[in-house]
């Protein structure tokens, strides 16, 4: 056939409605990440040591080769089992890294056995 004789026709119509699927090989992006509010950090915080049965000892937002991280600072068990903790959320979104304080490399690890020593000395005191 060539293209003078082509004869020129409308598609057929199409029922329904046409689903569009991904190739094979299509990697689908993540949604774009937010920014994680103090509040809503506690409450992961919170939720994740309620679970454990762990005491939250501090938080705070700090910034660290460039980037805002949410961090915590928690105890769990008693006595001789009692563990630190250390919890971090990069404020715009991400997964909360725990880690034990005793193999972590962040300054606030340190911190984290001293503050809980205090608040050992101040229920003591109570």
């Amino acid at each position: 056939m060539d293209v003078e004789t082509a004869k020129h026709t409308a598609p057929d119509s199409v029922s329904g409605s046409l689903t569009l699927l991904p190739a094979p090989r299509t990697r689908m992006l993540p949604p774009p990440a937010r920014a994680v509010s103090d509040s809503e950090f506690e409450n992961v915080v919170r939720g994740a040591l309620d679970a454990v049965g762990g005491t939250l000892l501090f938080k705070m937002t700090v910034e660290a080769e460039g980037a805002a991280h949410h961090a915590a600072a928690a105890a769990v068990g008693t006595g001789e089992t009692r563990q630190f903790l250390l919890l971090t959320l990069p404020v715009n979104g991400g997964r909360l890294k725990v880690e034990t304080t005793a193999r972590s490399a962040s300054p606030l690890a340190g911190i984290a056995a001293s503050y809980a020593g205090l608040l050992d000395v101040f229920k003591a005191a109570a």
